[in-house]
């Protein structure tokens, strides 16, 4: 039988594969690769912070003040944008800084607005404006009906300044203590309630018997 002489078929057309550069390639294309997940990372971090820090904001409540609104641990977004394209309103829960020490941040309730007066007696709360000169009496309808608002006094708000209250009248320190807090004191309304689950969703303003002021 006639032996055959077979030749060894060169790969890639003849070319012979050169394994340093093949290695080399690769690992400019690692590289490269590491590059884009790196910048990816980055920006998505610049933007998740630019987000919580100038938009968003998580908010764990403390203490009782707001209950039966909100409940001590639960886990709120603070919304921050908002309050830079229009004023807070009346009956918005806000997050606000303490105005006797601003490293504190404390959540009520918006009950009179800037150049209001507010006339707390016999347990209820009455608002005083260009509207209503002679008076009218807020109907809080996110409170207990059997819950009064503690206290005798009168206080004027200055152009820049909001009554707060807390839901939980009895139990709550707040203007009436402190006193009005002025605008830039306020960091943002409660717009989320991530937790607990049970209580989750978007919180939203009570319809007042007193309508927004033009």
């Amino acid at each position: 039988m006639e032996e055959q002489n077979i030749q060894p078929k060169e790969e890639n057309n003849g070319k012979k594969f050169d394994v340093k550069k093949g290695a080399k390639r690769f690992l400019i294309s690692s590289g490269l690769f590491l590059l884009e997940m790196v910048k990816i990372a980055v920006l998505a971090g610049v933007t998740i912070g630019l987000i919580r820090y100038f938009l968003f904001k998580p908010f764990y409540v403390k203490g009782a003040s707001m209950e039966p609104t909100f409940y001590e641990k639960e886990y709120l977004i603070i919304d921050e944008l908002s309050y830079r394209l229009r004023e807070p309103a009346r009956g918005e829960v806000v997050v606000f800084r303490y105005p006797e020490n601003p490293k504190e941040y404390f959540l009520k309730r918006i009950i009179g607005l800037p150049d209001e007066t507010i006339k707390i007696s016999g347990g209820r709360v009455t608002i005083f404006n260009a509207e209503h000169p002679e008076g009218i009496v807020l109907d809080e309808i996110y409170l207990p009906d059997d819950l009064a608002t503690e206290g005798e006094r009168v206080i004027k708000n200055s152009d820049t300044e909001y009554f707060l209250m807390g839901d939980n009248r009895p139990n709550s320190y707040d203007s009436r203590r402190f006193g009005s807090v002025d605008r830039s004191l306020i960091v943002g309304r409660a717009w989320l309630r991530g937790w607990p689950v049970s209580r989750a969703g978007v919180i939203t303003a009570p319809s007042l018997n007193i309508p927004p002021t033009e």
